[in-house]
């Protein structure tokens, strides 16, 4: 679109991919070392309930729902992109597995409902476009603050969660006193280099488990004959391996493709922005990354032992979720109020992505009881939108709240655009 020669055309649309399939590498590294850690945790300290996972609902859901799911993400991607050019909003969501996952939800809850074929198909696809939408836009404000522009936009379905960090960040932190600011002694000034200190914690915090969970279990089911302390030592260290490759394809990923949006931004949707997963903020402040995860862990086992005291479904701390979701709110908080920021507001996002993903659960209908949830923010309020209009006024009520919501997308950008000519005409 920017008529480049075709060398650089080639190179850029290498390295691009290239970025992508390293940092969906470190995503899997990192998705790895976690997994063992969430059934150790059950069995150390004996707990039973629901894990939120997206991955682990969506391949439940797709041997019934697969090509729906595939159909509805098609129309979605297809949807975000004229939404994006007709409206205000200028964001084309990048982040294809959780568009997926997004689209698998959609599926589900408007199958339950008694949707079917092209309504089912073109109704998803038109909700999975205007969530791609505004998820980005919720957060932006506080993408901007971080980054210093408006290049570049968060393309992950925890906006909701994210946005209220940094909001509890502007309201009870102090951005002056950063995460990355912490002074460590001079003894221990090799933890400012965020792979050692990553591998550090997050073995001291294996180890313990491994040590409650107990040897034998270990060495029986999850390590194949290793002793439990090795193991976890080696879990821990392909985390730190995991998100040291998830920021070597951040900047792979960066390098190329914010300056060839720029085609995109003037040719087919003008000023765009490409939102993209979160791993490409985390390189902002490493140390938040990590103070993020562990308060929104802690949120989580707060919220588990609320929901033990007073009955009912339990849902267990994801620790997936936790990572990328809680790492992520703790670089917004601390780019709006440093280290109180960081840590209140990634804890308040624990919590948020305990209890939403709990009231989800009736909405999904028999893959509710599957032991398994979506975990993120803006899947549990878009699912929860669809199953309250479902439950108040069946499928016409449900048209039409998919309906006013564009309206209201639509009717923003008409005023923005009055106030515009406004401001010129003064």
């Amino acid at each position: 679109m920017q008529k480049k020669s075709t060398a650089d055309v080639v190179k850029g649309a290498v390295k691009t991919f290239v970025g992508f399939l390293v940092l969906t590498a470190g995503a899997g590294v990192v998705e790895s070392a976690l997994a063992p850690f969430g059934e150790m945790f059950q069995v150390a300290f004996n707990m039973q309930g629901i894990i939120p996972n997206n991955e682990a609902i969506v391949a439940l859901a797709l041997t019934k729902y697969g090509t729906v799911t595939a159909l509805i993400m098609l129309t979605g991607m297809i949807s975000n992109i004229v939404i994006a050019r007709f409206t205000k909003f200028k964001y084309i969501f990048l982040t294809g597995h959780i568009t997926l996952y997004l689209s698998c939800m959609v599926a589900v809850i408007l199958s339950v409902m008694g949707f079917t074929s092209g309504p089912l198909i073109l109704l998803g696809g038109l909700v999975v476009g205007i969530v791609m939408t505004l998820s980005p836009a919720i957060v932006q404000p506080f993408m901007r603050q971080l980054t210093g522009n408006d290049n570049v936009a968060l393309g992950h379905f925890g906006a909701v969660g994210y946005a209220l960090s940094g909001y509890v960040g502007k309201v009870f932190g102090n951005k002056e006193k950063s995460t990355e600011d912490i002074n460590f002694p001079k003894g221990l000034g090799f933890l400012r280099d965020s792979t050692v200190s990553i591998a550090i914690t997050m073995a001291f915090i294996y180890v313990i488990v491994a040590i409650f969970t107990g040897g034998a279990y270990i060495r029986e089911n999850l390590s194949g004959g290793t002793n439990h302390i090795i193991f976890a030592l080696q879990q821990a260290g392909s985390f730190a391996a995991g998100v040291f490759v998830i920021l070597a394809g951040v900047r792979l990923i960066l390098a190329e493709i914010v300056p060839a949006f720029k085609g995109i931004s003037e040719k087919l949707v003008p000023n765009a922005k490409p939102a993209l997963d979160c791993p490409v903020i985390f390189p902002y402040a490493p140390n938040a990354v990590l103070i993020g995860f562990f308060s929104s862990f802690l949120g989580g086992i707060l919220s588990m032992i609320i929901m033990i005291f007073t009955g009912g479904v339990i849902i267990l701390p994801g620790v997936v979720p936790h990572f990328f979701c809680g790492a992520t709110a703790g670089v917004i908080g601390n780019a709006s109020g440093g280290l109180r920021g960081a840590v209140l507001g990634s804890f308040i996002q624990g919590m948020l992505i305990s209890f939403l993903p709990m009231l989800l659960l009736p909405v999904l209908g028999d893959l509710g009881f599957a032991g398994s949830t979506f975990s993120d923010t803006d899947f549990a309020i878009s699912g929860l939108f669809l199953g309250v209009l479902g439950k108040m006024g069946g499928k016409t009520l449900v048209v039409a709240g998919i309906f006013a919501v564009l309206a209201i997308m639509i009717g923003l950008t008409l005023t923005s655009k009055e106030r515009k000519k406004t401001v010129e005409v003064n």
